[in-house]
């Protein structure tokens, strides 16, 4: 079965993940019949009851739904980009199903509150706005604050030119390059007003209600790498969490 395995993690919950994961990436289009649990059964080599309760987890997260007699289906999002997050790697993979366009490339600049919030002696950051596409459609647009010790890993990439259109996420590209990995991203999901830069690259009009999701990645250390700031269009997007029970 694919996906690291903690000692502890049982096999359905462990396929469960992993059904997430296809979801969540695409492998599966909205309302599409899941595998039979005999298909999955054979292929994840575990037994029917597993898949049976690995069902029984992903129903009450609200992620497929059953049919007696015709079989597991997946939810529809009503046309809307859904992507479930759990993990460092779950942020990292956001760009496996969108594209990133950057409209700001990235570019030293003062930011005091940037600054602020990255625990920087000086109020110099390196920022870089990119709007991410899917099936076409741009449903957010995220301006990310570095550290400029840490911009300078990829300020050359070409990714990070205007105008550059990637599958990179800025924390994927960069965490090759860190000498200690990315460990924690602190995320605060909030209400806010479409300003400027997303009436120009979301396409909507101003002061309109858009989700805000802050994030601040910090690597073991403790030493914050970069902070990102998104607006999301709620009716382009579904974000979604499933929370488990502590085993410890």
């Amino acid at each position: 079965m694919a996906g690291k395995r903690n000692e502890s993690e049982p096999a359905y919950a462990l396929l469960a993940r992993q059904l997430r994961q296809d979801i969540a990436a695409g492998r599966y289009d909205n309302g599409a019949r899941l595998p039979t649990e005999s298909e999955l059964s054979e292929r994840y080599e575990v037994s029917r009851q597993t898949v049976r309760r690995a069902f029984v987890d992903l129903v009450a997260a609200g992620t497929v739904y059953r049919v007696p007699g015709r079989g597991t289906f997946v939810n529809e999002s009503g046309g809307r980009y859904l992507r479930q997050q759990g993990s460092i790697e779950d942020l990292m993979n956001l760009s496996h199903d969108t594209t990133m366009e950057v409209v700001q490339q990235l570019r030293r600049r003062v930011d005091v509150e940037a600054a602020g919030r990255l625990r920087l002696d000086s109020d110099v950051v390196y920022t870089v706005v990119f709007r991410r596409i899917h099936d076409g459609i741009p449903f957010v647009l995220t301006t990310v604050h570095l550290p400029e010790e840490v911009a300078r890993l990829i300020i050359d990439a070409p990714e990070m030119a205007q105008g550059a259109v990637s599958t990179y996420t800025v924390i994927g590209l960069l965490e090759r390059h860190l000498s200690t990995p990315i460990a924690e991203a602190a995320q605060s999901i909030t209400v806010d007003q479409a300003d400027d830069l997303d009436v120009l690259h979301l396409n909507c009009e101003p002061g309109r209600p858009v989700l805000r999701i802050d994030r601040l990645y910090t690597d073991s250390n403790g030493v914050i790498s970069e902070l990102s700031v998104s607006h999301f269009l709620p009716e382009h997007y579904t974000y979604r969490v499933t929370l488990y029970r502590d085993r410890g």
